[in-house]
C-alpha cells in the first residue's frame, strides 16, 4: 500500500496525558494501574482510570454530548498541538475532504446506566428517563464519533468501528481505505473508551479479571485488569518531509467463537502476514512488536505461539498492559501510539509485572526495556469473534532514528 503520513498523534491514559507523560512511564517503568476505586459495589481488581474526569465536563456548547467517554474525548484531543494539528489538516484538504474514523466498544454506555439508574415514573406509573437524560446520542455506539466531527468541525465520513479491543487499531485500515479510494484525502482517526459497570462487571463475569494488577505471559498470569484511554492520530498522503507512517494492515476474522482466539493462532497470523505483505517487508526486519497481550492464560499463550511461528528469535515483542490496563475499544489506538513512540525514541517498552517467564511462550517475548533504533514496529489489537488487526508502521526513508 502506498504510506500514509501521521503528521501528529496523541494519547492519555492512566500513565497521563499527552505523548510525554505516556513516554516518561514507559521509560521509567511506572504504571499506571491501581486497586479498583470505581463506582459504588467494588471488584476485587486493579483497573488504570484516568486522573481528573469528574471534574472536566464538557464545554456547555457540547453539553448534549455531555458523558465520561466524550469527556475524555474532549481532554484527549487537548494534548499534544492535536487541535492545531487538525485546523491545519483542514486547511490543507477542506473540511469535507477529512474523514473522521472511530474506535470504541462501550462509547458512552456508562451514562444509559445512569439513565436506568435514575428512571423517573409519571403519574400513570410510567418510567422514563429523567429530563437531563433525554439526549438521544449518548445512548448510542456512534455518541464518539458525532461529538468528536462536532468538536473538531471536520465534515468527512464519520465512521465508528465497533469490533471488540480491535476497534482502534481498524480504524487505520478503515482511513486508509477511504484515502486510497479517494473518498477522503485524510482521516482523524482513534478511539476511546472509559471505565463503566458493563465493562467491569461483563469481563468479570467471563471469569477474565485478575485481582491482581495483571502479568502478561507471566507464568503465574491469571486475568487483565481494565482500564480507560483515549487518542488520535492523523493521516494524509505521505509527502516530502514525513517522519512516521503508516505502512501496512492486516485484518482477519477468525470466528473461532464468540470469546476465545483460534487455539492455532490462525487469525493472528494472518493479520500478521497480511500487514507484513501489505506494508512490503519481511518479519525480520520489525524492530518492535506490541503485542495484544492480555495476560489470560488462553490469549497470551496463543498470540505468543503465532508470533514465534513468523518472526524470528531476535525480536522485541512485548505487552504494555501491565502499564496501562486493557483499554478495550481504546487498546489500538493507544498501543499504536507506543509503537510509534519506540520509532521516535528508539525506547522499546518490556512487560511490566511479570516476572517469571512461561515456558510456552518464545524468546520473542520481552520482559526487559530497550532501547535502539528501528525502523519498523507493529501493533497487535484482537477482538472477540476472531476479530484480529495488525498494523506496520516506519520511519520515512531518511528521516533518521
Amino acid at each position: 500500500m502506498p504510506p500514509l503520513s501521521i503528521p501528529a498523534f496523541t494519547a492519555t491514559t492512566a500513565l497521563g496525558r499527552g505523548r510525554d507523560a505516556q513516554a516518561q512511564a514507559l521509560r521509567a517503568r511506572r504504571g499506571g494501574l491501581r486497586r479498583n476505586d470505581f463506582g459504588q459495589a467494588r471488584l476485587d481488581a486493579w483497573i488504570g482510570r484516568v486522573d481528573g474526569l469528574e471534574d472536566a465536563p464538557l464545554p456547555a456548547a457540547f453539553a448534549r454530548w455531555e458523558c465520561r467517554n466524550n469527556r475524555l474525548a474532549w481532554l484527549a484531543l487537548q494534548q499534544d498541538g492535536m487541535l492545531d494539528a487538525i485546523d491545519a489538516l483542514r486547511a490543507r484538504h477542506g473540511a469535507d475532504r477529512i474523514a473522521v474514523v472511530l474506535g470504541t466498544s462501550t462509547a458512552s454506555i456508562g451514562e444509559t446506566e445512569a439513565a436506568y439508574a435514575g428512571l423517573e415514573h409519571d403519574a400513570e406509573g410510567v418510567a422514563r428517563f429523567a429530563p437531563g437524560m433525554r439526549r438521544p446520542i449518548v445512548h448510542t455506539p456512534h455518541s464518539l464519533g458525532d461529538f468528536v466531527q462536532q468538536a473538531t468541525g471536520l465534515r468527512g465520513p464519520c465512521v465508528t468501528v465497533a469490533t471488540a479491543c480491535s476497534s482502534s487499531a481498524k480504524v487505520f485500515a478503515q482511513a486508509a481505505r477511504l484515502i486510497d479510494a479517494g473518498v477522503a484525502d485524510a482521516a482523524l482517526v482513534g478511539g476511546v473508551d472509559t471505565l463503566c459497570g458493563s465493562v467491569l462487571y461483563g469481563f468479570n463475569s467471563l471469569g477474565l479479571v485478575s485481582a491482581q494488577a495483571c502479568r502478561p505471559f507471566d507464568a503465574a498470569r491469571d486475568g487483565l485488569s481494565l482500564g480507560e484511554a483515549g487518542g488520535f492520530a492523523l493521516l494524509e498522503r505521505a509527502a516530502a518531509g514525513d517522519t512516521l507512517q503508516l505502512r501496512g494492515y492486516g485484518e482477519s476474522s477468525d470466528a473461532h467463537h464468540m470469546s476465545t482466539p483460534h487455539p492455532e493462532g490462525l487469525g493472528a497470523r494472518l493479520a500478521m502476514a497480511d500487514a507484513l505483505a501489505r506494508a512490503g517487508i519481511d518479519a525480520g526486519q520489525v524492530g518492535y512488536l506490541n503485542l495484544h497481550g492480555t495476560a489470560t492464560p488462553a490469549n497470551d499463550a496463543v498470540e505468543a505461539r503465532a508470533v514465534a511461528a513468523l518472526f524470528p528469535d531476535t525480536l522485541h515483542a512485548s505487552s504494555t498492559k501491565g502499564w496501562t490496563g486493557h483499554t478495550l475499544g481504546a487498546a489500538g489506538i493507544v498501543e499504536s501510539i507506543f509503537a510509534l513512540l519506540a520509532l521516535q525514541d528508539a525506547l522499546l517498552p518490556g512487560t511490566l509485572n511479570s516476572t517469571v517467564r512461561d515456558a510456552a511462550c518464545g524468546p520473542q517475548i520481552r520482559f526487559d526495556n530497550a532501547e535502539r533504533a528501528i525502523d519498523f514496529a507493529m501493533n497487535n489489537s484482537f477482538g472477540f469473534g476472531g476479530n484480529n488487526c495488525s498494523l506496520v508502521f516506519g520511519r520515512a526513508a531518511g528521516s533518521g532514528a
